[in-house]
């Protein structure tokens, strides 16, 4: 079972612009084929099917508790779209077409399916797909398969930074270069205790220095390069037996976190009447706040 908290892994900067050109392209970075609903599924699966828990615990442990974590990533750049592409569009009579903005922006299934918020696509618009998932029931394989996958959505990640100067766009990557970074050094690890092979020989592939990026810094001085949560109060903490010693490639002590980070608040989001988003007209709300205050017998 899941424990949710409505908070965001990070706080998200407002634009100060729509910017929904840069967030298709950041789109990728959820929906492609090595964005966060890939790292998600493919961890939730494991993490669902895995043989030998007990045998295996702290591999087992690993894998899952990277799921928790990768559900708040899914969240956060799911959130990253929604402020990039907010204000494209104007509130008016419809026969002005107060949405005309959106037939030049790059995916217009921002604007026509999804009210101008995230979708799980990719930067073109194509759906997200099971067949991402790789889960062969080889602990060894599946966990190569995980370090390769998390390298691959480093490297989109830079990408993107590259292509956007985006600020909330930026601060995001930034903190996912970083989170990553922990994941492909937890999965190399892992395949070091159960191999014997010093995977950290492979790094980099890409380079795990994040010195080049400028939002990756002040989570880096904070440590976050060096901690692995377990998402919960009690389980998963067999994440000690593979998460520990210094940190091979910047040094200091590697740490396990029982629990979750603090997190910062959830991004609230007006509505766009040129959307029919939500479709709530102040009557209608009136309406609903008397309901529920009679459902409650005030």
């Amino acid at each position: 079972m899941f424990t949710r908290y409505n908070r965001l892994a990070i706080e998200l900067p407002k634009p100060k612009a729509p910017d929904a050109n840069a967030a298709a392209a950041v789109q990728e970075l959820l929906g492609g084929k090595f964005g966060e609903m890939s790292t998600l599924n493919n961890y939730l699966f494991q993490s669902f099917n895995f043989r030998n828990k007990k045998k295996l615990k702290p591999f087992f442990d690993l894998v899952a508790s990277i799921t928790a974590e990768e559900l708040g990533h899914v969240e956060l750049v799911s959130n990253t779209i929604n402020l990039m592409i907010e204000g494209t569009t104007f509130p008016g009579d419809p026969n002005i077409a107060p949405m005309r903005a959106a037939t030049d922006k790059r995916n217009t299934a921002h604007f026509i399916q999804t009210a101008q918020t995230s979708y799980p696509m990719d930067s073109m618009g194509g759906s997200w797909r099971g067949d991402y998932v790789f889960n062969s029931g080889n602990l060894i394989l599946d966990l190569l398969h995980n370090f390769f996958l998390e390298c691959g959505a480093r490297t989109h990640k830079m990408r993107v930074y590259e292509m956007t100067s985006n600020p909330v766009a930026r601060e995001m990557i930034g903190y996912l270069l970083v989170r990553g970074g922990v994941h492909i050094m937890a999965y190399a690890k892992a395949i070091e205790i159960a191999t014997g092979v010093d995977m950290t020989k492979m790094l980099p592939i890409p380079n795990l220095d994040n010195a080049a990026f400028e939002t990756t810094r002040k989570f880096e001085a904070e440590g976050v390069h060096r901690k692995l949560y377990t998402w919960s109060a009690t389980d998963y903490r067999d994440i000690e037996k593979i998460w520990k010693g210094d940190h091979p490639l910047q040094g200091g002590q590697l740490e396990v976190i029982i629990g979750a980070p603090a997190g910062a608040p959830m991004p609230d989001f007006e509505e766009i009447p040129e959307e029919f988003a939500p479709g709530i007209s102040q009557e209608d709300f009136d309406e609903i706040v008397k309901r529920l205050q009679r459902s409650a017998g005030i």
